[in-house]
């Protein structure tokens, strides 16, 4: 397995319900982008595609053989619900949170960070990316 990689998720929805898309982006531990991927996912609420985001970026990690990995996200429903600090209340969200729980197993080590928006620009980017090439669903490489 390949040591640790940092990557920077967005989830955006235009409406909330809305078209929606996301971003992804891998960093190395020199601070270069590796890897950029964003995804149309239909419509859907911002939080979801967050999620979306996430469950994404964490099966590119497995898929890559990454051991070590550090979420990067500007949602603070997300990033609290993911460390335990919050609950999961909505329905439309467990599902999601139960396969990260799942696919954290495959890592030695995941840590959550929260970040502020500036500092997440380029998965922004990517998920409106996305929303803006809304005929196609297939996950796409920067």
């Amino acid at each position: 397995m390949l040591k640790s990689i940092e990557i920077f998720i967005d989830g955006a929805s235009r409406g909330n319900p809305g078209p929606s898309g996301i971003g992804i982006v891998f960093f190395d531990q020199g601070g270069k982008a590796v890897k950029k991927l964003f995804k149309f996912i239909g419509n859907a609420t911002n939080n979801v595609a967050e999620y979306t985001a996430l469950i994404y970026a964490l099966q590119e990690a497995l898929i890559d053989r990454y051991a070590d990995v550090v979420i990067k996200s500007d949602s603070e429903l997300l990033t609290r619900q993911l460390r335990g600090e919050y609950r999961v209340k909505n329905e439309n969200l467990k599902p999601f949170h139960e396969q990260f729980l799942h696919l954290s197993r495959g890592f030695d080590k995941i840590t959550v960070v929260s970040v502020g928006r500036g500092d997440n620009s380029i998965a922004d980017k990517l998920a409106n990316k996305a929303i803006d090439s809304r005929l196609d669903s297939s996950l796409k490489t920067e």
